[in-house]
């Protein structure tokens, strides 16, 4: 019995210590998330306002270019998966993986070869894992990054977009991350970046100018339309990805947050279990004493009783 109640109170002890951590981990997560939220907030307005830019350039003339321009037959294109560098954050990254590995096959399905960009240690070791070709990785910055890493990461795949696919070049540029929507829920999300898919109030307008429900604005470009497009190009390219690794940031952390309190919670249940076996233990071997000495003086009383006659 003795044993048993060692083996309950060691458990015990090292179960407290485990919650500890996942407390302080849920505390600092919850803390990390508010700050992502206001990065956020701060970064999202700039990439919309270019985006608008865009879409005032690509209404506004007639120019071709691979910012705003679809081909026919796209031949390649690339993906660009977030994930996270550590764990400990339930399925995060194991969701932005399969939403990855789903806009890939349906890109193959569309007939286009298909490179892959990876961010995070996570998504590395799963391709690496599986010996999946992938074309360039970046890690070490996923809980905070800069605008400067998305400067990083958009480097590259601005430089693909602008070579002719027959060189090495890419025709489309997708992104697979996970976007914060609440404390509660982290949705991963599939986006194509380019060719730009207007969306929202920009479409809106566009359809109401293509029915002429509305007059169409005019606009002049200096120099060119073409080269406003090539400036506007890196800037939305890399805001875009820097918006995307900010809600992944935030992700993460909430995610982290939720696997914490629920790995601090399984921990309370496993302290109050344990307690009480120790108790039902510590309660046995006090029964199994109190039957010994009961039965040590019964014998006793016996002995003394038979040396008197």
């Amino acid at each position: 019995m003795g044993s048993q109640l060692r083996t309950y109170k060691r458990r015990i002890r090292s179960v407290s210590a485990t919650k500890k951590i996942t407390r302080a981990m849920e505390m600092i997560a919850a803390s990390r998330i508010i700050k992502a939220q206001r990065r956020v907030a701060a970064a999202t307005p700039y990439a919309d306002e270019l985006t608008n830019a865009v879409t005032a350039v690509a209404y506004g003339s007639e120019v071709k270019h691979p910012l705003t321009t679809k081909l026919e037959r796209p031949r390649r294109a690339a993906m660009l998966l977030i994930t996270a560098d550590r764990g400990l954050a339930g399925g995060y990254s194991s969701n932005a993986i399969k939403a990855g590995e789903h806009l890939t096959g349906e890109l193959v399905a569309a007939g286009m070869e298909v490179d892959t960009y990876i961010v995070g240690r996570k998504g590395v070791t799963y391709y690496g894992f599986r010996e999946r070709p992938f074309v360039q990785s970046w890690t070490g910055f996923t809980d905070s990054p800069t605008y400067e890493d998305a400067k990083e990461i958009a480097a590259p795949l601005i430089e693909a977009i602008r070579k002719d696919s027959d060189e090495g070049g890419i025709d489309e540029l997708h992104i697979a991350y996970t976007e914060f929507v609440s404390m509660i829920s982290q949705t991963p999300v599939e986006q194509q970046l380019l060719p730009m898919e207007l969306g929202g109030s920009a479409e809106e307008s566009a359809e109401t100018f293509k029915r002429g429900g509305a007059p169409r604005p005019l606009y002049d470009f200096e120099p060119s339309a073409e080269q406003v497009l090539d400036a506007l190009l890196p800037r939305y390219v890399e805001s875009r990805i820097y918006v995307a690794l900010l809600q992944a940031a935030a992700s993460k952390h909430a995610a982290t947050r939720r696997a914490m309190k629920s790995a601090t919670d399984n921990a309370d249940e496993l302290i109050k279990s344990f307690t009480r076996l120790a108790n039902a233990a510590r309660q046995a071997e006090i029964t199994q004493e109190i039957t010994e000495i009961v039965g040590g003086a019964s014998a006793l009383a016996d002995a003394t009783a038979g040396s008197e006659r």
